[in-house]
């Protein structure tokens, strides 16, 4: 799979509940914005990227990408990312990182996107070891054909909002980051000031 059949999609569209409601995207990382750290993260490993915002939408335009908020009302979560993402794309592909875990791995879509290819695979989907050692599916962590944008239509506008409730309805691949060498705080993300502050010092 070639860097220009994905176009990546950075989450930040989540009210920011456990941050007290700050808009997570832009709280700093090591002096850069969440969501700009996930963006230059990102960018080397697919041909264009966007953003998924919902509030301060001039700070996030500011990065220099194209920013869309949901398409559904009231913050129904990522699925609502996943599906402005397939909206607004217009590559094979479209890959989904959420813009608080940013360590995520460096070749993530290469290793997605060799699992989907191998496998025959409409998405595949990240899974790493957490803190008890077990591997866990990372949802948000995905890899989309562009042509299930009607598929998620329909789940979504009929109330669906489960990622895993969607995926587990076409043909998915797991693929896990547990390989000697990976970095196991890759998926860690911070939901609060307090993590996101730990994440710093480690």
């Amino acid at each position: 799979m070639q860097r220009d059949e994905v176009t990546g999609i950075v989450l930040a569209g989540g009210r920011g509940s456990r941050m007290g409601g700050a808009d997570k995207g832009l709280q700093n990382f090591n002096g850069v914005p969440l969501a700009l750290h996930t963006l230059l993260r990102l960018q080397p490993q697919v041909g264009d990227t966007l953003i998924n915002a919902n509030r301060n939408l001039s700070a996030y335009e500011s990065f220099g990408v194209p920013v869309w908020p949901d398409a559904l009302p009231d913050f129904p979560g990522p699925l609502a990312g996943f599906l402005t993402g397939l909206e607004q794309s217009d590559t094979p592909w479209v890959v989904t990182v959420p813009c608080d875990t940013p360590l995520f791995p460096a070749d993530l879509v290469a290793r997605l996107g060799a699992a989907a290819e191998r496998d025959d695979a409409e998405i595949a989907m990240a899974s790493a070891a957490e803190a008890d050692g077990q591997l866990r599916t990372q949802p948000v962590f995905c890899l989309l054909r562009r042509d299930l944008l009607d598929s998620l239509v329909r789940f979504t506008h009929g109330g669906g909002r489960k990622i895993d409730a969607w995926t587990a309805q076409h043909k998915t691949v797991v693929v896990p980051f547990d390989r000697p060498g990976d970095e196991p705080r890759a998926f860690f993300n911070a939901n609060t000031l307090a993590e996101l502050r730990e994440l710093e010092r480690r």
